[in-house]
């Protein structure tokens, strides 16, 4: 017996032909490409499982978060950050911005619909993009190149700590974390001590909680500004004329005249300098914007690792027990490129291209990756504008071919 699908079902179910790439994320890197393409006049669709651009920054960020760097050194591709903003844009500042590049740019993402499978057609050649929206309804992609631009943090980490789900009290994730208005007088583990955990445990103290910051493994903690410059900015400086082990000495002992030893506070210190840890394991070095002083004055605790919870409780490795009331998470990000990409040779199983730096943009069959070289908005930018390059030769040779074809044609029709 054979059933006839309904019109809805029909219309749920679409196949879309695109001209130009599809980008898969509407945060700054997908942004980037969109406007760096709009400048070589290639046609693209944007692709966001939220219903707005930047969701990261929108939904998953702490009120009081500012850029760590310097405005210059996180604009996007061809379009500067206004004059007016601060040297160090908050987050509202930042939204801002990313709306106004992509209205400049008009850039559209398609809202609400999130990417169930990616997979190359070796037959006919193409990428077939398949996505899921809430409403129920489908729509397959059908186009020569892909970007993938949902970045290094589209994931939250939770880690499976021991008695974890039998605390009782509140435990949320950093990205769920807002502002610690709410956690005056209450007593909170920060699980995590990079810049998130930091900051976070410095909005707790400021508003009259008492955090407790785990600091199971060792991190950089570098002033963010040194002699009036930034820190980045510095070192990067430096980077033109030194070699990176000498320009981490000189960060290092800079460091410790201004900060001092932070080991006296718990913090254990790795044995590999700030830049070189960053580039071989994508561990960033923390820059402080107060919280160390929270640290010396004792309104942050630090303590070392967990070892399991308990109903209200925290026992710690050193066997110290805490009685506490909330939990925050402060523990990171990861791809989410394995699940929905069906491809092994470009990307790894962690969802990071296989490929180091600077080589680590471009894959085969029209592939391509924004924002996972673990080198912030600069590295971004960088990368839009090599894709959009890549893509925009062969879409022009390819365009000016057809128009050839066309002549040719026009011309053996005349001859009759």
């Amino acid at each position: 017996m054979f059933t006839f699908s309904s019109e809805q079902d029909l219309i749920s179910r679409r196949c879309v032909w695109v001209n130009g790439p599809v980008i898969v994320g509407a945060g700054p890197s997908g942004l980037a490409v969109g406007a760096c393409l709009r400048e070589q006049g290639v046609p693209f669709v944007v692709i966001e499982r939220s219903d707005c651009i930047a969701s990261l920054w929108q939904k998953r960020t702490y009120d009081r978060l500012k850029l760590h760097l310097p405005k210059k050194f996180c604009q996007l591709p061809k379009f500067p950050f206004p004059n007016h903003y601060p040297e160090y844009p908050t987050k509202r500042k930042f939204i801002e911005y990313l709306a106004l590049y992509a209205k400049t740019f008009d850039i559209n993402p398609q809202f609400n619909e999130c990417v169930q499978s990616a997979k190359y057609d070796e037959t006919c050649r193409v990428w077939r993009v398949k996505t899921g929206s809430p409403n129920g309804s489908e729509v397959e992609y059908i186009c020569q190149w892909l970007v993938v631009a949902t970045g290094e943090n589209a994931e939250r980490v939770v880690p499976d700590i021991e008695g974890l789900k039998d605390f009782g009290g509140e435990v949320i994730h950093a990205c769920d974390y807002k502002s610690g208005g709410k956690y005056q007088g209450k007593k909170v583990v920060v699980v995590g001590c990079g810049n998130s955990g930091m900051e976070v445990s410095l909005d707790l103290s400021n508003h009259g909680a008492q955090p407790s910051m785990v600091c199971r493994s060792s991190v950089h903690v570098l002033p963010r500004e040194i002699f009036g410059k930034s820190t980045f900015e510095l070192a990067m400086f430096m980077m033109k004329w030194l070699p990176i082990w000498l320009v981490d000495k000189i960060l290092l002992i800079l460091t410790w005249f201004i900060l001092g030893n932070i080991e006296n506070y718990g913090l254990k210190k790795p044995s590999i300098g700030p830049l070189t840890l960053k580039n071989t394991q994508g561990k960033t070095p923390v820059l402080d914007i107060g919280a160390l002083e929270n640290i010396r004055s004792g309104k942050v605790k630090v303590v070392p690792g967990i070892k399991k919870f308990s109903c209200g409780t925290v026992e710690l490795v050193n066997g110290e027990k805490l009685e506490i009331d909330s939990v925050v998470l402060a523990t990171g990000y990861c791809s989410n490129v394995p699940y929905w990409l069906q491809e092994s040779e470009f990307f790894s199983k962690n969802g990071f291209p296989k490929a180091q730096f600077p080589n680590n943009w471009k894959g085969k069959s029209g592939l391509y990756a924004i924002g996972f070289t673990r080198r912030g908005l600069a590295g971004a930018s960088a990368d839009a504008i090599k894709i959009a390059q890549d893509i925009g030769k062969v879409y022009k040779e390819d365009l000016k071919q057809k128009k050839q074809n066309v002549s040719t044609h026009r011309r053996c029709i005349s001859t009759f």
